[in-house]
């Protein structure tokens, strides 16, 4: 069967589709493009609202396929399929699977018995009290040099704005031995860096009563010959001291942290639930750089919260200015289904909202622009993920990533492919989101 994936969302979709990927390709299904394919898989997030138009849409145009290849069938996972459920076979004929994200260990044998049984659907949708254990299945090629490795699944904290507890369910951590098994197969086979994923990380093992996840960190980042080491995401109300110190004790702990703020009011973070303060955040931030200075920080800020006056978001901005973030993902509020904060009023007009997201892109791109500014004339590790989207005769022709995340497009006149090694380089330029820089030295 040819089959082929349509991922939204975040990275932990990313790594459902990659494993669901290569465990079909395990069954001799092969991976096609999507005018080719006869079974189509839409791996969908509901976070916010525009994604979820974004699956229906895919879903009107794969029905064309239906009508040239009577046999081609679709199927639906995560968040959206776990909201919306049997509601996409009513909607849409040729989806005869939807699997939320405690199905995805099931999804590839229900889709390999769809494809033998063609009147039959599916749905796997049960929420499961442990974490889904998967087979883990690898191609004989090369691996790629960066990696995701799930720890846990699920979410306790039911923040107001929030439909990840709905969805994804109760917080469900893996065993630490499993999660430490694959990340020395994946080194092993020669994977160098790994990302921890998890819809909060830090709160990983307060439901198994085990390790903590400082203790888990600590043990991946021992791996030996694993060369870098990441994770998401945070809330600021579980980031443990041990895991800011990590920072500054474990060299192949990448020096930056994605931390979601969500607001610079007090009132509003009340509202949201959030269980921190904005001073509290910022002394967060105070720890993070005295224990590793160079720390790149991120961040997600929503404007437009029910109740959020010209006050409150005055104070997000002095916050984000505090911060000083890298980078930071800004939203208007939108109400989610069955989540506290769709009853909550005063709504923000639309035309508010879209006026404090502009005004709060000032701030946020001056200290990107910034940040990246600083990195010129200086030395960093970079590596690369594949040659340059803006290869050409007078540009770079290698892009990568800095240990910080950064993206770095490079200059390279040797003969090597250097997909998937670790370099030297030096920072010559600063883009508006990237840098530019040349190869001194590869490493590997």
């Amino acid at each position: 069967m040819r089959y082929h994936i349509v991922t939204f969302g975040c990275q932990m979709n990313a790594a459902d589709s990659d494993w669901l990927s290569r465990r079909l390709d395990s069954f001799g299904w092969e991976k096609s493009p999507e005018r080719d394919a006869e079974v189509f898989i839409v791996n969908t997030c509901s976070v916010r609202d525009k994604p979820e138009q974004k699956v229906y849409s895919v879903l009107g145009r794969l029905a064309e396929h239906r009508r040239a290849n009577p046999r081609a069938f679709a199927a639906v996972g995560g968040c959206v399929a776990q909201q919306i459920g049997a509601g996409f076979f009513k909607r849409f004929p040729m989806v005869r699977l939807v699997f939320g994200a405690d199905g995805v260990a099931q999804a590839p044998e229900a889709l390999a018995r769809l494809a033998a049984e063609p009147g039959l659907r599916l749905s796997l949708l049960d929420f499961i009290e442990h974490y889904p254990q998967r087979e883990r299945s690898y191609p004989d090629a090369p691996l790629p040099a960066q990696a995701y490795v799930s720890i846990m699944q699920g979410c306790d904290n039911f923040c107001a704005y929030c439909i990840v507890p709905y969805v994804r369910g109760r917080q469900k951590s893996r065993p630490a031995g499993d999660v430490l098994a694959e990340c020395r197969e994946l080194t092993g086979r020669g994977v160098k860096e790994i990302t921890l994923l998890g819809q909060n990380v830090n709160s990983y093992g307060q439901d198994r009563g085990s390790v903590s996840f400082a203790a888990l960190l600590r043990e991946v980042c021992a791996v030996p010959g694993l060369a870098r080491v990441r994770f998401v995401t945070s809330h600021p109300k579980d980031l443990a001291d041990e895991v800011i110190a990590a920072f500054g004790e474990c060299q192949n702990l990448c020096p930056s942290l994605h931390l979601p703020m969500q607001s610079g009011s007090d009132a509003v973070l009340r509202r949201m639930g959030r269980k921190y303060t904005a001073r509290d955040y910022l002394g967060l931030v105070d720890k993070l750089r005295r224990a590793r200075a160079d720390i790149a920080l991120s961040t997600d800020v929503i404007v437009g919260f029910p109740g959020e006056s010209e006050e409150d978001f005055l104070q997000t901005l002095d916050v984000v200015r505090q911060a000083g973030f890298d980078s930071a993902f800004s939203f208007m509020y939108c109400d989610r289904p069955g989540v506290a904060a769709a009853k909550l009023t005063p709504k923000v007009p639309e035309e508010v909202k879209a006026e404090r997201l502009a005004r709060l892109h000032e701030p946020v791109e001056a200290l990107a622009e910034a940040s990246l500014a600083a990195r010129v004339g200086r030395r960093c590790r970079v590596l690369i993920e594949g040659p340059s989207k803006r290869a050409a005769a007078d540009e770079a022709s290698w892009r990568g990533r800095d240990e910080a995340g950064r993206t770095v497009n490079l200059d390279y006149e040797g003969p090597l492919d250097l997909t998937g090694k670790l370099v030297s380089a030096l920072v010559r330029e600063a883009k508006r989101h990237s840098l530019r820089g040349s190869v001194e030295e590869v490493h590997d």
